[in-house]
């Protein structure tokens, strides 16, 4: 094409059928819609699909990050399926959408929003993950796993044009701040950040000089969006995506789906409010149900071609990824024993935005100093 192609991810919880179970595929027709009227003029190609009761737009186009005219085109689609959802009495229709009224960039409104702008190569594979019942930092393992771990990538010891490592942006999501790690130099001080997902989320990965890939075009991008500060008020988990690029100088696709295959603790699942295995699915298995869950992702794959969506596949539909689910079934079985305690449930500074406040409250008089 010529020109940078930007991919823009974009999901919000607009309405479940039955609970927060799954999108209802009025929903999906409904966004679809409103994306196909402008293809060829705003956008050059579209997929819409949903991960739990989440629905997510795929878009391509040549208007770069943070586009006013982008970002409203979501938001178009998000309210029209929210009205949707209103006429058929699904549950928390239009709960992302945080306001009435589209400033020019859906940040901040209660969307999650991943986008990357790229060069094109020849060949140009791209994963989109989607996950629902957990929080921006679920993508942190994962992330560290595909660009700086040689256990999971053997890429980073065997690939020339990868042996030089990856540069990691890290955002403070409390603090509202950002510092970039370089690795593998600087892997224990990332590690040292990551580690706690529900401050630190890895927000960008980006090549080194050296790579056949421009230094400055991120390689991964993920949505880092806290819907409860956003809200001042508990809202529900953040259900984040995630765009990763793959092969020819990056982790090949089957380095970055095995950063999947184990089922890795995440805070989420029942109201939020619980620690659960995320487990990696196909489409017809991303509707989760018991304890509202456990936390689940979705990995859809695509090659771009002139700005073109060629799929998607199916990534997690693999029978490889069977024991990965049925390891997270056994962890969720461990996890739910736990019930009201820690470990299971959320520390005690994460339930600050649910009831904890009014219990406290209600008891206060009750306290007694400790003699």
């Amino acid at each position: 094409m010529g020109e940078r192609v930007t991919i823009s991810v974009i999901k919000a919880d607009v309405g479940g059928l039955v609970g927060h179970h799954v999108v209802h595929p009025a929903l999906e027709e409904t966004a679809e819609g409103v994306l196909e009227e402008v293809v060829d003029e705003l956008i050059y190609d579209y997929f819409v699909t949903h991960v739990g009761d989440d629905l997510v737009l795929i878009m391509t186009h040549g208007k770069g990050e943070d586009n006013s005219e982008i970002h409203g085109l979501a938001w178009k689609a998000f309210q029209k399926a929210a009205k949707v959802a209103k006429e058929l009495g699904l549950y928390g229709a239009g709960q992302d959408l945080l306001s009435e009224a589209f400033s020019g960039n859906v940040k901040g409104l209660g969307p999650g929003v991943a986008e990357m702008s790229i060069t094109e190569r020849p060949s140009e594979p791209v994963i989109v993950f989607a996950a629902d019942k957990t929080e921006a930092g679920a993508w942190n393992l994962p992330l560290f796993k595909m660009f700086a771990d040689p256990f999971n990538t053997a890429g980073l010891i065997i690939d020339p044009s990868m042996h030089q490592g990856f540069r990691f942006e890290v955002w403070d999501l409390v603090e509202h701040k950002k510092v970039e790690l370089s690795c593998p130099e600087e892997m224990y001080d990332l590690l040292a950040l990551i580690g706690s997902p529900g401050r630190f989320a890895i927000k960008r990965v980006y090549p080194k000089q050296g790579s056949p890939i421009d230094p400055n075009e991120p390689v991964a991008v993920a949505s880092t969006e806290r819907l409860y500060e956003i809200a001042g008020r508990y809202v529900g988990k953040d259900d984040p995506v995630l765009v990763v690029r793959a092969q020819h100088g990056l982790p090949a696709v089957g380095e970055v789906l095995e950063a999947f295959a184990f089922p890795h603790l995440v805070a989420g699942w029942m109201r939020g409010s619980h620690w659960g295995p995320l487990m990696p699915v196909p489409l017809e298995y991303a509707a989760p149900t018991r304890f509202d869950g456990p936390p689940r992702v979705i990995g859809l794959g695509f090659q771009i071609k002139d700005g073109r969506l060629i799929g998607p596949e199916d990534m997690f539909a693999d029978p490889a990824f069977d024991y990965a689910r049925e390891m997270a079934n056994k962890v969720a079985d461990y996890m739910r024993r736990h019930g009201p305690f820690e470990p299971h449930r959320v520390s005690y500074h994460d339930l600050e935005y649910t009831s904890m406040p009014a219990v406290l409250e209600k008891l206060k008089d009750r306290f007694r100093p400790l003699e």
